[in-house]
């Protein structure tokens, strides 16, 4: 059987379902991360910080301080990500015996409900496990991204007077806006990978699983304590 064939088993409901998570998975990643707007998100209000940081750390005698920032920064990629492949194995076990779903389904279902062919389960957790796989990749280049960041960022002069010292300060800093970009889109894969979830119990709930997601997603990007925090102005002088 080719894909066509398994997608054709699906109803118009979970077509509509599937396209709702999707365009709305793009369009709320677009939105977060729109730098030229009126209204910015935490994530783009963060990228100042981040080169408000990598130039203090020009100036900062150690760097102690910035090596473990950063060290803390990393381990946190490499925490989701092994949280993505602990999670990927069991949806991946879980498809190799869908044929327990589809017992479960029919032990719960009402009688003279349909039984749902065991392809149509095998494709919604390869959904699940798409997302997560690409959640993975995210993390994965997030780290790399912040170890480079660690190299250039122990390229930098110690004298702050270097011609370079700036420069390379300026460097670390984009690399570092890129893997915080990256970690941020990784956590947005799963917290998709979460909704999908929600399609094993029906084309209706997936829809609710996405808008409840994109709600929170946007609610914390644009509604939340820590963004009226970063736009808060230091009090005027007396």
């Amino acid at each position: 059987m080719t894909l066509l064939d398994r997608l054709a088993l699906l109803s118009p409901i979970d077509a509509i379902a599937l396209g709702a998570l999707v365009t709305g998975w793009l369009i709320i990643g677009w939105w977060i991360e729109r730098e030229n707007t009126t209204y910015p998100s935490v994530t783009v209000l963060m990228i100042q910080y981040r080169r408000d940081w990598m130039q203090e750390m020009v100036r900062r005698d150690p760097r102690i301080f910035d090596a473990q920032m950063l060290s803390s920064l990393r381990q946190g990629t490499a925490f989701f990500s092994s949280t993505c492949v602990i999670a990927l194995g069991g949806v991946l076990a879980l498809i190799g015996n869908a044929e327990r779903l589809v017992g479960v389904a029919e032990d719960l279902a009402l009688s003279g409900v349909p039984t749902i062919p065991t392809i149509v389960w095998q494709v919604k957790l390869g959904l699940v496990a798409l997302l997560l796989t690409h959640a993975f990749l995210k993390f994965v280049w997030s780290n790399r991204l912040f170890g480079y960041c660690a190299v250039v960022m122990g390229a930098v002069p110690n004298d702050p007077d270097h011609p370079l010292a700036r420069h390379r300060a300026w460097q670390s800093g984009e690399l570092n806006i890129r893997a915080a970009w990256n970690f941020n889109r990784g956590l947005r894969a799963m917290y998709f990978a979460l909704a999908a979830l929600a399609w094993l119990l029906g084309a209706l709930t997936l829809l609710g699983a996405v808008v409840v997601t994109i709600w929170v997603l946007w609610s914390r990007e644009f509604m939340s304590r820590p963004r009226e925090v970063l736009l808060t102005q230091p009090p005027a002088k007396p």
